[in-house]
């Protein structure tokens, strides 16, 4: 089931990275059925908040019509950066899964943990979940960049 809700995270980084945005997607899940998708967007909308964590939990506050999150799951193509964490521990969710680790943003491990610091409601964490997959993806655009960069 994790895999599934993962690869339907996977899409959503496709098709950002088909927009021109860094390839992650994001799902918001409850009871085994998706409430919210999101995607990055933040070349499209020109915000520095369009993460793809921030655009699925604002689609699931909708569904749900509720800010507080506390019986859903998050799946994501990348770990967290802090904004997103922080966004994850404000709307309560219960568990993230990830598929790659950021060593340059992560705040799930990759470079610190905010969800092992002292707050009232932290998730459990899972990462690497379909990793290789998520770090393909992210891999081939920036690959893509440089090698378009050059023959420019």
């Amino acid at each position: 089931m994790q895999k599934d809700f993962m690869r339907q995270a996977l899409v959503l980084a496709k098709e950002a990275g088909r927009a021109g945005e860094i390839p992650v997607g994001c799902v918001v899940v409850r009871g085994g059925e998706i409430v919210g998708r999101g995607r990055n967007r933040r070349e499209e909308t020109r915000f520095a908040a369009s993460h793809a964590e921030m655009e699925a939990i604002a689609q699931a506050n909708g569904t749900l019509g509720s800010w507080r999150l506390e019986d859903c799951e998050l799946y994501v193509t990348l770990e967290p950066c802090p904004m997103c964490a922080g966004a994850i521990l404000n709307a309560r969710i219960k568990r993230v899964w990830y598929g790659a680790r950021d060593p340059a943003f992560g705040a799930c491990g990759g470079v610190m943990n905010l969800f092992m610091e002292d707050f009232p409601h932290c998730p459990a964490l899972v990462g690497g979940i379909l990793e290789e997959e998520c770090r393909q993806v992210l891999s081939e655009f920036f690959r893509d960049i440089r090698q378009n960069k050059r023959l420019t």
